[in-house]
């Protein structure tokens, strides 16, 4: 999980110092045209800049995220789960360094994005996060357990979520129904 997060994390900020240092603010260059372009943009807030007057509750929204993340892996009970909080956790870090280090100040930086897709502009961190997202709701419908319980033998580890309550209902003593048929 550490290393997809910091591999998420060097790739990130590599390609942001690269289109920092490649791209004028009003620069459009065709990669594939009419899908994808580069052009390079300092976002303030979130997705499609949203909440741009906002931008420290972002940053305590992602330290939140990054300390959540790293107190669930201490017990991950699975390589899927692995993958999906490297790929949150890389994604996350790089754009906590993001606002913390860069222009207009500490705790309210702006994102360097630059992967122009039409509807909105991102970057390798946004492709990481929204991969670990889908990652997330593909694991939890598929009711693979997140974390190892204390104490818990492995084999007789149960899945977490959906699965395990069809299993639970599916286990229920059936009763007859009282009264008159």
């Amino acid at each position: 999980m550490l290393i997809l997060a910091a591999v998420v994390l060097l790739a990130d900020q590599l390609t942001k110092l690269w289109a920092v240092t490649a791209l004028s603010d009003s620069e459009r260059v065709a990669v594939i045209p009419p899908l994808i372009y580069f052009r390079l943009l300092y976002n303030p807030g979130a997705a499609f800049s949203i909440g741009v007057e906002a931008t420290w509750v972002f940053t305590l929204a992602t330290a939140a995220a990054v300390v959540g993340i790293l107190y669930t892996a201490r017990r991950l009970a699975s390589a899927g789960w692995a993958l999906v909080l490297g790929a949150l956790l890389g994604g996350a870090v790089s754009h906590l360094g993001d606002r913390l280090f860069r222009e207009p100040g500490l705790g309210r930086g702006h994102v360097v994005d630059f992967i122009d897709y039409g509807p909105f502009v991102g970057n390798v961190a946004d492709i990481a996060l929204v991969c670990g997202c889908a990652g997330l709701v593909l694991l939890g419908l598929r009711g693979v357990q997140l974390a190892k319980v204390p104490g818990e033998h492995p084999a007789r580890a149960q899945p977490s979520g959906v699965a395990t309550a069809c299993r639970l209902s599916a286990a229920a003593p059936s009763t007859p129904m009282d009264g008159p048929a």
